[in-house]
């Protein structure tokens, strides 16, 4: 087990593309139309991780990355920052030599579609789906086609008719045998067929949602409530989140493995990468453990409270949404730390990546904001009239719901 409690976090700033530069034609010139390649082709070539790589060519993507002496210590630029590396400021980038061309031309070509994963450029707000009460957790499956809005007392189904309207009744709705039953949070397989729940109640319910939902199994916790859920990607494990302690269950024999102790207030939040788990709450300090032993493996000291953690689809990186709007990012295997810093404070943080890896939404209070993966380029972003509980994106990457006081709202995302 290690801690490290006082290790420096290299620093990320979140910027925004110029105007002048997202309205200019993707092939204007030589440069532009073999970068994303050549750059593509380095990163396998060398093997240089993502956002690694990130911070090694500051100019070129036009992010301050810093080096911050001690965590929450305003960090002053570097004297060696290229000129325009400021925040929102274009870096100039000179073209490559004769002797890299060389290079890249040796190097077998990347088919387009690789080079150039989709990132939306606007979202478009389609339609209001009106749940009736808070929509504390919510999920799209593309899978069924419908959209899922989970709270106090029941669980609305809308079909994809719906995503387009401002009116339109649910499809239908599951009510709970206990009314005062209510999903504070809820997790999609993997195959987006199967749906399970968690709140206040004693039970984690599995749902089959094809042909139309009905009730598979009820687990009995141990806890009054569950904050958080996270399944593997095989769908053989699921984790709830409890005070002071992570149920661990087998979802094919519906069986509960162990019950795990955890800090009593580093328990608000949980996710699973690989044969690892991740924890942290109000006490500040992220903690990693092993799937297979339950040994703590890390502890990070994060000096601010973790509102929610999530992982990208690689299950190499996790990001952490702080009460401060900043997000850390690690890598799951490998000392390798950033933080890209916001500083704002808030109630509500959340953080969902795309399927496809290539960007992430993270929702403060009111604010949407849409980043790229890994340059932290703000894609786009949004702002609503109350403050957002909880959000999805669809795995077809068409979609975008936010979940507020007594609605959803549907993006439907531009490319």
């Amino acid at each position: 087990m290690s801690g490290e409690k006082g290790e420096a976090f290299s620093i990320l700033r979140i910027y925004d593309e110029p105007e002048e530069k997202r309205n200019e034609p993707e092939s204007s010139d030589i440069f532009s139309q073999h970068e994303p390649q050549a750059q593509s082709q380095l990163d396998r070539v060398r093997g240089t991780p993502r956002w690694a790589l990130q911070a090694l060519d500051r100019s070129q993507r036009q992010t301050s990355w810093l080096s911050e002496a001690e965590p929450g210590e305003a960090a002053a630029f570097s004297p060696s920052s290229p000129p325009g590396s400021k925040f929102g400021q274009p870096c100039p980038s000179p073209p490559p030599s004769e002797e890299v061309w060389s290079f890249l031309r040796a190097v077998p070509p990347i088919a387009d579609e690789v080079v150039r994963q989709r990132t939306p450029r606007a979202s478009w707000k389609v339609g209001k789906l009106h749940h009736g009460k808070r929509v504390y957790a919510i999920a799209i499956s593309s899978s069924t086609h419908h959209v899922y809005t989970c709270g106090h007392g029941y669980i609305r189904v809308w079909d994809e008719s719906a995503l387009h309207a401002w009116n339109k009744a649910p499809q239908a709705q599951l009510n709970f045998q206990d009314h005062q039953n209510c999903v504070l949070t809820c997790k999609l397989f993997p195959d987006e067929q199967r749906l399970i729940t968690g709140g206040l109640s004693r039970t984690l319910t599995l749902w089959d949602l094809a042909p139309t939902p009905r009730i598979r199994a009820q687990l009995a916790s141990t806890g009054p409530m569950c904050s958080s859920l996270a399944i593997s990607s095989n769908a053989q494990i699921c984790l709830a989140c409890f005070k002071g302690f992570i149920e661990i269950w087998d979802l094919q024999n519906q069986i509960l493995i162990r019950k795990h102790e955890v800090p009593e207030y580093g328990s608000r939040c949980v996710d699973i990468a690989g044969n690892k788990f991740w924890t942290g709450g109000e006490d500040t300090s992220l903690y990693s453990w092993d799937l297979r032993s339950y040994q703590k493996l890390q502890e990070y000291n994060l000096h601010h409270e973790i509102l929610s953690i999530t992982h990208d689809p690689s299950e190499e990186w996790v990001l952490v949404g702080l009460r401060t709007s900043d997000i850390v990012i690690l890598h799951t295997h490998r000392k390798e730390k950033f933080k890209a810093i916001i500083q704002k404070y808030i109630h509500h943080h959340n953080l969902k990546f795309a399927s496809c890896g290539s960007y992430f939404v993270t929702t403060l209070d009111e604010s949407i904001h849409c980043l790229a993966a890994p340059s932290l380029q703000r894609l786009f972003q949004k702002e609503e009239s109350t403050e957002i509980l909880c959000c999805d994106v669809s795995s077809d990457n068409q979609y975008l719901v936010t979940g507020s006081k007594d609605s959803a709202t549907v993006y439907q995302l531009l490319y």
